[in-house]
């Protein structure tokens, strides 16, 4: 890690001897608190400027030390999350806490230790029930949960936890993510529930002091300007955080259909040439364009030693126009190729309200259906209703899915006017972010 500990050892002496005064949080509440609605110059304007400037002096000052890192062992996600705290405090991670809450039938929960970086905030905690008395194997899953984490400036929402029983079914002990908190947070408390026996829900908060200065810095935090352009419009990816406990990659959608697309498709991150393996997405709206967005959750960077890092948009949702009227003249289970997918015109069949088409189609091709119409006796008509997509099972180990799509019409159709449709389309599409290790 030399290269690194290089970059971080010239931060360490500052960042250690910079400490936030006493005060600092009451002052920065009242001036929140106070903040004016409206701008009105006046007199006194300098000397708003000047606090402003002031507190802006301490929080761009007082930032996550690098202190953890220094004789720490980069663990990846899976050991974060496997390892109990006492073992990931061994390799120089996080804060001890070991705050405990008895409750009156004499359940006992324990906050055991945090971590907190620029991307998360880690919370291992314990629950020991009394002595001679096991978890319910019914109720397991539902009875305690984690809800909240707040603090000053910190409102935290829970990400995802996990856990694991002791052998003899007496203690729980847990790991839960948290959105990230303010390192101005002195005293973090966590809010934790349980459903009793008569359907009531108790909460349980515990209380702890937070010191800022365990907290990890990330090691690459920075703005990004990358486009790529999609058959709808761009995918945006506007920043990368990679810290010690996960490696985030925020953006988002400008395109030309409303809200989120039907498929978020598949965002690669590659460290020198070696794929970082992926932990899903979740939608978010942007904050500053407020266009629909996304967070891409990957695994911890395999190495310090960085020399290339790229994205790849691998797939994403496409839109395939049709040009020509598709014959109905002799519907079968045969495909129809149009641009990179097929469709299958499965039957045409008279009904007492007029016809009903049944089409067939991979899972993910959606067709559109705004203006789909047929052509029949030299009129066009409009599909009147569509029912629920149903497998059909190739028996070749492919299934694909189909719907009945109803017209009003007496005539026999002819043709099949059909817009477009939309599909997972392949992009893979790769974009170099440059480096640079803070």
């Amino acid at each position: 890690m030399r290269t690194i500990e290089k970059k971080l050892q010239a931060h360490k002496q500052s960042f250690l001897s910079v400490q936030a005064p006493p005060e600092l949080e009451g002052r920065l509440r009242h001036a929140l608190e106070n903040v004016p609605v409206k701008r009105r110059r006046s007199k006194a304007l300098p000397w708003v400027a000047s606090a402003a400037a002031a507190l802006m002096l301490i929080a761009g000052i007082y930032q996550y030390p690098a202190f953890a890192y220094y004789g720490a062992k980069l663990l990846d996600r899976n050991a974060l999350t496997s390892l109990s705290f006492s073992e990931v405090e061994e390799h120089g991670y996080g804060q001890s806490v070991n705050k405990s809450k008895t409750f009156d039938d004499g359940t006992a929960i324990t906050v055991n230790g945090v971590i907190a970086d620029d991307n998360a905030f880690i919370m291992y905690y314990s629950i020991d029930l009394p002595q001679g008395t096991v978890f319910d194997p019914d109720d397991r899953s539902f009875r305690y949960n984690v809800d909240a984490l707040q603090g000053f400036l910190t409102d935290s929402d829970p990400k995802e936890g996990s856990g694991t029983f002791s052998p003899d079914g007496s203690q729980y002990k847990g790991i839960y993510k948290f959105e990230p908190v303010s390192p101005f947070s002195r005293t973090l408390t966590a809010t934790f529930s349980r459903w009793e026996d008569s359907g009531k829900r108790i909460t349980y908060p515990i209380s702890f002091q937070f010191e800022a200065n365990k907290a990890m810095k990330s090691i690459i935090k920075q703005k990004l300007s990358i486009s790529v352009p999609v058959d709808l419009g761009t995918v945006h990816y506007d920043f990368i955080t990679a810290s010690p406990s996960s490696t985030i990659v925020r953006g988002y959608y400008d395109l030309e259909i409303d809200g989120h697309p039907r498929f978020t498709g598949k965002t690669k991150l590659f460290v020198n040439g070696t794929e970082v393996k992926s932990w899903g997405m979740r939608s978010i709206r942007h904050a500053e364009t407020e266009l629909p967005g996304f967070e891409l959750d990957y695994d911890v960077l395999p190495t310090d030693q960085l020399e290339s890092l790229e994205l790849v948009l691998t797939n994403f949702q496409g839109y395939q126009q049709v040009e020509k009227p598709i014959s109905l003249a002799s519907p079968s289970d045969q495909s129809i190729r149009i641009g990179d997918e097929k469709l299958w015109i499965r039957s045409v069949t008279e009904t007492d309200g007029g016809y009903d088409i049944v089409i067939a189609s991979k899972q993910f091709t959606i067709l559109d259906k705004d203006q789909l119409s047929i052509q029949a006796g030299g009129s066009i008509v409009p599909v009147s209703s569509i029912s629920n997509s149903r497998p059909w099972d190739l028996n070749n180990g492919n299934i694909l899915w189909e719907q009945t799509y109803s017209f009003n019409t007496t005539d026999k159709p002819e043709q099949l006017l059909l817009p477009g449709f939309y599909y997972i389309k392949t992009y893979d599409h790769k974009v170099s972010i440059p480096v640079h290790i803070k």
